[in-house]
């Protein structure tokens, strides 16, 4: 029998358009196909097309009888055989996906079935397109020149100066631009929504309406304003590239079929959570012990979208929500800095993201404990050891008694959570916070970053061992400036600021957090 694993474990299904279908009328097969061989908790069979076994396609089994929507998903080798293994009890649509076909019939089977597939061919290379990964639709999109690059500003090549490369436009609507959050390329992204269609009379006026939509809209409207340039800009050549893609250009490869040691994995997808809020991150287990939590609860993080965060138990196949307090009510929401700039296509002016916990990253220590890089309280009221007068050995060298107003998304501190006593506890920390991870050392050290800029990028640290011992906060805890040694003498002395010419005597201070 072949044994499953739990791949993606933190893969959401959240959106998706549901359609109805009509069950074919054929039985799954009742007999066993040649080498498949099956348990009574598995699906197999093999998979033909109209020349013989399909290798490389995908079958997937979904239901929604259990805790979650559920799915699992396998690859079919070079004869077409597939087995999907250790499926919990339930009654299952199993149907193929692979690269040059259609979605087959959705068939009706249960545990211990040989369920043999036939392939759909797909009718045409637009057809065949609709399941091509997002990036190969994405990749249509018509970048700049390498030769406006670097850029001399609306007085030179047009180009905005901050760009010095291509490579870093790139990164600008990729990585840390629009695909930070968007999979740039799928359908959602590639066409418009009937509402945004409907209502604009050009693509550039449908893409200018779609940035501003939801809560997002704010951010993403920021962004764009920084690929302004005097042709139009980055909205125009989206707009050229929905425009193309509307009148029937295609990508120009085809993406390859699974081969070799990908056909090996065993996909495990639940839907956890709503279609309204996002999982940011999850954590299992402890990453130095890799059987602390071993078959328990997953732990998310919701980020900016909801103080509810999510809890999957991948054995019960059940999911529930955990709504994690801030320490002070004070605590400013999301929503201060996210409010619905227009309606969103999916949920109109509703206020869809409204988080005071703001929950980012979680990782757990070797007790099982779940440590949120969350925020507990208004960043007006940092403790009083943040105070270079309060003798802390980090706040001598660089006191950090910022009050600002409002809210400010990376001025988290920790959130502790315990699954056994169902208790919270809160550290914290004169320095935001950001991403967490632990060291391999006799404190349990929690290393900390935040990726806010100028005099609030540090890096930070809490002796877990003496927080836990003690449950003092400040004497837990540390945080630096990041240092660059220019002056090469393999010590952190005094230091120039970010802004101030290098000086050969000094070190110089970085102001970019990661």
């Amino acid at each position: 029998m072949m044994r499953s694993r739990l791949i993606c474990s933190g893969a959401v299904l959240v959106g998706l358009v549901v359609t109805a279908f009509v069950w074919p009328t054929a039985r799954p097969a009742a007999q066993p196909s040649p080498g498949v061989q099956i348990d009574n908790d598995d699906i197999g069979g093999v998979v033909t097309g109209k020349n013989g076994p399909e290798a490389g396609v995908w079958v997937v089994a979904e239901t929604t009888d259990l805790g979650t929507r559920f799915a699992k998903i396998v690859v079919t080798d070079d004869h077409g055989r597939y087995v999907i293994p250790d499926l919990p009890q339930a009654t299952y649509n199993v149907w193929v996906r692979g690269y040059g076909l259609v979605d087959s019939p959705k068939v009706r089977a249960a545990r211990g079935q040989i369920v043999n597939l036939t392939a759909v061919a797909a009718p045409s290379a637009a057809a065949a397109a609709e399941y091509y990964p997002a990036i190969y639709w994405f990749a249509l999109l018509k970048i700049p020149d390498r030769s406006l690059f670097p850029g001399t500003g609306p007085e030179g090549n047009g180009m905005p100066v901050a760009f010095r490369s291509q490579e870093q436009w790139l990164n600008a609507i990729q990585l840390n631009g629009c695909g930070n959050c968007h999979q740039l390329g799928d359908k959602a992204t590639r066409e418009f929504p009937a509402a945004l269609e409907a209502s604009k009379s050009s693509s550039v006026d449908a893409w200018t309406r779609r940035l501003q939509s939801g809560p997002g809209g704010g951010t993403m409207v920021r962004t764009i304003g920084t690929l302004n340039t005097s042709d139009g800009g980055h909205i125009r050549r989206l707009a050229e590239w929905t425009d193309r893609i509307r009148v029937g250009e295609l990508p120009s490869s085809v993406p390859p079929r699974p081969n070799g040691v990908e056909r090996n994995l065993v996909v495990t997808v639940y839907d956890w959570l709503s279609a309204k809020y996002y999982i940011h991150d999850l954590a299992l287990t402890d990453r130095r012990k890799p059987t602390v939590n071993a078959f328990g609860p997953i732990y998310g993080a919701a980020e900016l979208s909801t103080d509810d965060l999510p809890i999957l138990d991948p054995v019960k196949i059940t999911k529930t929500t955990m709504k994690v307090p801030t320490r002070d009510q004070d605590a400013p929401s999301s929503a201060l800095a996210n409010p619905v700039v227009a309606p969103s296509p999916y949920f109109g002016t509703e206020q869809v993201w409204d988080s005071k916990v703001n929950a980012h990253n979680p990782m757990m220590d070797q007790e099982g404990r779940v440590y949120y890089t969350a925020q507990a309280r208004s960043p007006k009221n940092p403790p009083r050891y943040c105070a270079a007068a309060s003798g802390h050995p980090s706040a001598k060298v660089y006191p950090l008694t910022g009050t600002p107003d409002g809210f400010v998304q990376n001025s988290r501190q920790v959130t502790v959570y315990e699954p056994k006593s169902r208790q919270f506890t809160f550290i914290d920390t004169c320095f935001g916070t950001h991403h967490l991870n632990f060291a391999e050392d006799a404190y349990h050290t929690l290393w900390l970053s935040n990726n806010l800029q100028n005099e609030l990028a540090i890096v930070g640290w809490v002796n877990t061992k003496m927080f836990w011992q003690t449950r003092d906060a400040g004497k837990s805890q540390g945080w630096t400036p990041l240092i660059v040694d220019t002056n090469g003498n393999g010590k952190r002395d005094a230091w120039v600021e970010p802004n101030q010419p290098e000086d050969p005597i000094k070190d110089k201070r970085i102001g970019l957090g990661f």
